[in-house]
């Protein structure tokens, strides 16, 4: 890395000696699973909600869009703050406050308090999300034991992921409050865990937060992703194309503000980097086609094939299970496959799993899913593999919570703009949904593969 950054010596500072790394690893791993969980449930308690809320159909898609609201506002902004002020303050901070937001999910009356409390625990999500990596990167030195860390915290997503419709399946069933309610408690215990076995550690650069930065790149986020939303009703609505416009103000904005900061909350030059830019295009790429065409799954599920919520949730225990272990055997690759390889290599398996899949969702059975489920899922389980690794490996060491804030908004928005654009070709059949998703998919591998750095 050649960017100078000045930062204090201290040696929980230092990028390998911030604590006890077994306990980071687990505490880190756990808050991110239950983030996920927290995540995912809605696919299968939306129509609970629904009918409980007697929503509209209109406001359905801020039910689901909630969390990736406030996830893409804040990530950015999470990690450069835990890098200068604190991870494990900030951390303490997302894990408490997504269990206290979830208990307020639980108990929302209405369509309007359950989106705002989603957006706050989308928030409080972000905050977990950019500080994990950070705190792994002080405690695991450089090496196959940081590899080995972010290939498990990696894992944990997936099986966040594979484990959050399955509890909504089954407690779903009974009352979908029951699902936010015994999410809290597992994220409120890890804050206590938390509070005795994390190490604090930062790299404070001197200066002023950037809070202009910081206000224009979250209202840029918030009115793309609000753009999103609207746009499933239609793309040139007055109120959508005001709300893009918004957001390409704000951004350009954003970057004017950046390039004049003392202490930029990202330094922009950073984009010059093949590894960066391949971090970011692949987290973007994975919410666009993978995320994107697996949020929707269920819907498709439900309506061709009229597959019950329980045994949807296990399907997604196939593919997301299959990537938890695979993302935790990643670690072998490393040292033989350069994580832009390991990218390519998932993506071009995502692509063959889901066209595995052609025909399958008109016609059943269930049985004909399988290969194509098994298939993605390896090819997930490298991304979420190959992803983390890339967020840390692509910035500074003492700025690695700001690379994982880079790298999961960079996600989130992408599967916010992936859930539009499936929902947008769905009318055209399933099997164009699934086109769609490889297409993205094997763009993805290819542009990963070319980038290359710019001096």
């Amino acid at each position: 890395m050649t960017q100078a950054v000045r930062t204090t010596t201290t040696p929980a500072q230092v990028p390998g000696t911030g604590g006890r790394p077994g306990a980071t690893l687990a505490v880190t791993s756990a808050a991110t699973a239950v983030a996920l969980m927290n995540y995912t449930a809605p696919m299968l308690t939306l129509p609970g909600m629904t009918a409980s809320f007697h929503t509209a159909l209109s406001a359905q898609a801020w039910l689901l869009n909630g969390a990736p609201l406030g996830l893409a506002a804040l990530l950015l902004i999470a990690g450069s703050l835990a890098d200068d002020h604190g991870r494990r303050r900030v951390f303490l901070a997302g894990t408490l406050a997504l269990g206290l937001t979830m208990a307020l999910g639980a108990l929302a009356p209405t369509t309007l308090t359950f989106t705002l409390a989603r957006v706050a625990q989308g928030m409080a999500s972000a905050a977990i999300l950019a500080s994990s990596l950070g705190l792994l990167v002080a405690a695991f030195p450089v090496g196959p034991a940081r590899i080995r860390a972010t290939g498990v915290w990696g894992a944990f997503v997936s099986g966040g992921i594979a484990l959050g419709p399955l509890l909504a399946g089954s407690l779903a069933t009974l009352n979908w409050r029951l699902v936010y309610g015994v999410l809290a408690v597992p994220a409120l215990v890890t804050a206590g865990f938390a509070l005795r076995a994390l190490t604090e550690s930062r790299a404070p650069r001197g200066g002023r937060p950037d809070v202009p930065a910081a206000l224009t790149l979250g209202l840029a986020f918030t009115t793309l992703i609000g753009a999103l939303t609207l746009g499933r009703d239609g793309w040139l609505r007055p109120a959508v194309l005001a709300l893009l416009l918004a957001s390409a103000a704000l951004t350009a904005a954003f970057v004017y503000v950046e390039r004049r900061a003392a202490t930029p909350m990202i330094d922009l030059a950073l984009f010059r980097r093949a590894d960066f830019l391949a971090s970011s295009a692949g987290a973007l790429f994975t919410g666009l086609s993978v995320i994107g065409f697996f949020s929707y799954l269920p819907a498709l599920l439900s309506q061709l094939l009229g597959t019950s919520p329980m045994n949807t949730a296990w399907l997604f225990v196939l593919w997301s299970g299959t990537a938890f272990v695979v993302a935790l055997q990643a670690r072998r690759l490393a040292g033989r496959v350069a994580a832009r390889h390991q990218l390519a290599i998932g993506f071009v398996l995502h692509a063959a799993g889901v066209l595995a899949m052609l025909g399958a969702l008109t016609s059943g059975p269930l049985l004909r899913l399988l290969p194509g489920l098994l298939v993605a899922g390896i090819g997930s389980g490298l991304l979420n593999a190959a992803l983390p690794r890339l967020a840390v490996e692509s910035v500074p060491a003492e700025r690695a919570a700001m690379g994982s804030g880079a790298n999961n908004t960079a996600r989130y928005i992408g599967s916010s703009a992936g859930v539009a654009l499936t929902i947008a070709v769905a009318p055209a059949g399933p099997d164009t949904v699934i086109a769609v998703s490889a297409a993205l998919a094997v763009a993805a591998a290819a542009l990963t593969m070319a980038l290359r750095s710019r001096r």
